[in-house]
Order: C-alpha cells, then structure tokens, then sequence
C-alpha cells in the first residue's frame, strides 16, 4: 500500500465525528454540549434540511475533501455516526 493512499476510513470517520461536534453548534446557532453518535440529527438536535446542506458544505471544507452526495438518503442523515459513515463512504478522490 502507498504511502500516500486515500486516509483509511476509521481514521477519517474519527476527523468527520469531530468536526461534526464542533461545527452542528455553528450550524444549529445554539450551545450544545455533548453529541452522542446516536443521537438523531433531526429529532434530537433540529437539525433542518438546510442545516443538513450547510453541515455537509462545512465538513467539506474543514475536511478539505469532496463529498458525493448524491446517493445520500434518509437513513444516511438518520444520525451522527450515520452521516458519519456516509460521508467517510463517499469521499471523491481529487484529481
């Protein structure tokens, strides 16, 4: 394997739980203290589409990667580690 191969997943789904937790309280505008990985973006948080859209655009650029979301559906943004495990699943390698 390179050394310069694509990040292992498990070690990117750890950047993405991260950046999730310190960017949902910018999305949201509101404090929030700690965000299981279950917890239901939607239910638990109020997370609304829009949120979802800007969530995704500032994981991207806090990550520095691109994200294919195009297959993304409702049990992908069912909760944190769902989302999690999407976007750690749909990274588009640049060019």
């Amino acid at each position: 394997m390179e050394e310069n191969a694509v990040e292992p997943e498990a070690e990117l789904r750890g950047r993405i739980l991260r950046s999730i937790g310190e960017l949902l309280p910018r999305v949201l505008k509101k404090e929030l203290t700690a965000i299981p990985e279950n917890a239901c973006l939607f239910d638990d948080l109020g997370l609304t589409s829009a949120g979802t859209l800007e969530l995704i655009l500032e994981l991207e650029e806090a990550l520095d990667i691109q994200v294919d979301v195009e297959d993304i559906g409702e049990d992908d943004l069912a909760s944190v580690a769902a989302l999690a495990d999407f976007v750690a699943g749909h990274v588009v390698a640049e060019d």
